[in-house]
């Protein structure tokens, strides 16, 4: 079963992550060096995915969470987008529909999870469930429950549900990857205002983010709780410093080439019957028309 990479943005296994104390600011070289590094990165995680679908073992899930403006899309674009499409699978999760509310809250994800060979993208995901609705327990007004239970319980259980579906997923071959893109408030506040500033970002503009960020403190004890309870030797957290774009992607990057280097991913070895007739296929094909 997978084990995490060491890394300095790895979440504890021990409960022991303190927000307080992660960094948020990690500055990274700029320009053709960064960019450098990360066409690299890029390349080999291309070149890792192609023994990955050749190997058909193992599926990839990376789940993004962060909060608004932190760097999500832009990040998964960066990283992956050398990787062949056909390989690669991105899902966002947003406002549950009625058809998922009629059915328990790992069922959405659970249905658009990643096939072996490829790799599964979750642009926010079932963590929703222990951090929006946290912060929002009014939503569970709409989420049909079968039993009432105090709320503090109803987070323990959620969070044991998650362990167990992780841990499931990786006894079957699913590499877990989570990546929780640390931005700072005031980092927020500034892509806020570039979103209102620049005509081509005003799309990207909502009130309700600004809402939300009115209660950054509920949600920074939902992360660091959630993040506690669920970030396991085979299904890590990451807490990535995202002020800094450039120094994210790196990190990112770099955990991802390295996780599926763990793998030991060959392509498969070829019989000496079918040597033979690749052979044989090879004379026919010189063969003049």
């Amino acid at each position: 079963m997978f084990q995490a990479v060491k890394n300095p943005c790895l979440v504890p296994f021990d409960g022991s992550f303190r927000l307080s104390e992660a960094n948020t600011l990690v500055e990274t070289v700029e320009g053709k060096k960064y960019k450098k590094r990360l066409n690299k990165l890029v390349d080999e995680i291309d070149d890792l995915q192609r023994r990955l679908y050749a190997s058909d073992k193992h599926s990839v899930l990376l789940v993004f969470q962060a909060m608004d403006a932190a760097g999500k899309d832009s990040t998964i674009r960066a990283v992956m987008s050398g990787v062949d499409p056909a390989g690669c699978q991105v899902f966002s999760f947003k406002q549950p529909s009625s058809e998922e509310l009629d059915h328990d809250f790992l069922w959405r994800t659970a249905k658009s999870l990643p096939q072996r060979g490829r790799i599964g993208i979750f642009n926010r995901s079932y963590y929703e469930e222990v951090l929006v609705v946290r912060v929002h327990p009014e939503y569970l007004g709409g989420q049909k429950l079968p039993y009432r239970v105090e709320l503090d319980e109803l987070w323990q259980q959620r969070y044991e549900s998650i362990r167990d579906h992780e841990k499931h997923l990786a006894r079957n071959g699913t590499v877990v990857l989570k990546f929780w893109l640390n931005v700072s408030r005031e980092e927020q506040r500034k892509r806020f205002l570039s979103r209102l500033e620049e005509p081509e970002k005003n799309w990207k503009f909502s009130t309700g983010d600004v809402e939300e960020s009115r209660r950054w403190k509920d949600y920074m004890q939902a992360y660091e709780q959630a993040l506690n309870a669920t970030s396991r030797p085979w299904a890590p957290w990451f807490a990535i410093p995202a002020d800094d774009k450039p120094y994210a992607r790196l990190q990112v990057a770099r955990i991802i080439v390295e996780s599926l280097k763990t793998l030991d991913l060959q392509y498969p070895e070829v019989s000496v019957k079918h040597l033979e007739e690749i052979k044989q296929m090879r004379k026919v094909l010189e063969e003049p028309l």
